[in-house]
């Protein structure tokens, strides 16, 4: 299976701090048991126009079958990621992001800003998880079961 994660943060991008969350979601997806994967990693800025080639790319040259993106799901000007998921799927799949925003509300209660979402392009699955390094170890568990079954279905 060929993933991607990809970490959408300015700062990151510009070499200011180190992508934490990217290699959270690889670290994860192992403790969870995730199929044998040949991961594609990318780091680029919030950036409307970048996001959406990227993921066409993806999706469209390179195969992937699941494209996991981390951060830019907030309320800053700067926070794209899901209006960039919305141009590139052909079909949204909203349960992701609500029941990621119920869990995470448990823990704390500005969850409810996350603007997460998902959706398939052709025979890809992509999926906004939030750009917290912790966040991702609470909300990539909950949902790994939904990614499995729509890959599967995704593959028929």
């Amino acid at each position: 299976m060929k993933v991607a994660r990809v970490t959408l943060s300015d700062r990151a991008s510009s070499g200011v701090y180190e992508d934490r969350s990217g290699p959270e979601i690889e670290r994860v997806w192992t403790t969870l048991g995730g199929a044998e994967a040949e991961w594609i990693r990318v780091l680029i800025p919030d950036d409307f126009e970048t996001i959406v080639s990227t993921l066409r790319q993806l999706c469209d040259e390179d195969s992937c079958d699941l494209i996991i993106t981390t951060g830019g799901t907030g309320p800053a000007p700067r926070d794209v990621t899901p209006e960039a998921t919305r141009a590139v799927i052909q079909r949204e799949l909203p349960g992701f992001g609500e029941i990621m925003r119920v869990r995470s509300f448990e823990f704390v209660k500005t969850a409810i800003l996350s603007r997460s979402t998902a959706g398939t392009r052709g025979r890809a699955l992509i999926v906004n998880m939030p750009g917290n390094p912790k966040a991702i170890g609470e909300c990539l568990p909950l949902v790994y079961p939904a990614i499995l079954e729509a890959l599967k279905h995704l593959q028929e």
